[in-house]
């Protein structure tokens, strides 16, 4: 049986998310590849995109109660993950913010479920952190406990120092962070694919530079 990470990387590369070639990231390197999970922008590809989140969510076994997606990436996750969750029979509530608070209606920031218990937070990719910061301020805020981060690609690359953004925020905040797929998981994709030997020879290179394990 095909293990869900390698259907995720492949599931990727067909969609046009996951691509190759020289892209500046934010710490001004130039990466070999680029994910943009905005790009999973139709009805299909979201479906196929928050299945594979609820895939590695339910083989962590992590336990939470609520979903909580920051926004905006973090909002249709949520959504999505949540419908996905409970066609397996798993429902879960969910909630989001808004970047703007409402002073109408019901006001405030959140929206959806309220937040109590144990919140897992859905992001697409974890850069600089901030959003998990900001995440884990409103989830403390409203007398709840951050039970993780899931996202869908770990660089697995080194940030301002010696440890990668996802290594910082479990050190950070004591949490763990799960993925749908990591830099691992591309390498032996890669692997196993001929005609992408020049893309897995430039990826080691950037690995070998920049690369954690």
């Amino acid at each position: 049986m095909r293990d869900f990470r390698t259907d995720f990387i492949q599931f990727a590369i067909e969609q046009q998310v996951l691509l190759f070639g020289e892209y500046k990231t934010k710490a001004g390197r130039l990466s070999p590849y680029f994910f943009n999970a905005g790009l999973f922008h139709d009805g299909l590809s979201l479906a196929h995109l928050t299945r594979f989140y609820a895939d590695a969510i339910q083989a962590s076994e992590l336990q939470f109660d609520v979903l909580f997606g920051p926004a905006y990436k973090g909002i249709s996750l949520a959504a999505g993950t949540a419908i996905a969750l409970a066609d397996r029979g798993q429902n879960v509530p969910f909630a989001y913010n808004r970047k703007e608070a409402k002073d109408h209606g019901e006001g405030g920031t959140l929206v959806g479920a309220p937040l109590k218990g144990n919140v897992l937070i859905i992001d697409d990719v974890i850069s600089a952190g901030t959003s998990v910061r900001e995440s884990v301020n409103m989830i403390e805020d409203a007398g709840a406990r951050p039970a993780g981060v899931v996202i869908a690609l770990d660089r697995m690359e080194r940030g301002k120092g010696q440890l990668s953004a996802v290594q910082e925020v479990e050190l950070e905040y004591g949490i763990p962070v799960i993925s749908i797929a990591s830099l691992d998981d591309l390498v032996a994709y890669l692997e196993t694919q001929p005609a992408m030997k020049n893309n897995l020879e430039a990826v080691a290179r950037y690995r070998a530079e920049y690369g954690v394990h």
